[in-house]
């Protein structure tokens, strides 16, 4: 029985040795990415638009405005609104 116990310690010991030394020497890994110290706030709302020729929703600062001023989604789209307003 206390060859058992005398085993199970050195066993213990033996684990703890290996992980030390796997983790202990182990360089750091530079380029690892880490988390920023506050979260980033999210986004603000912005005033969505719909393209008249497919009914799609967009951002007006993404979307494209002939000169009567509607906006498109796309250039294809504007110059369809064009050509048939």
């Amino acid at each position: 029985m206390k060859y058992l116990v005398l085993f199970g310690i050195l066993f213990v010991i033996y684990l703890l040795w290996r992980y030390e030394r796997r983790t202990g020497d182990a360089p750091r890994q530079p380029d690892a990415p880490q988390r920023p110290a506050r979260p980033a706030r999210p986004a603000l709302p912005q005033e969505m638009v719909e393209c008249p020729v497919c009914r799609v929703h967009l951002p007006r600062a993404d979307a494209l405005v002939d000169a009567r001023g509607r906006p498109y989604c796309c250039a294809e789209h504007r110059r369809m609104g064009a050509g048939g307003a």
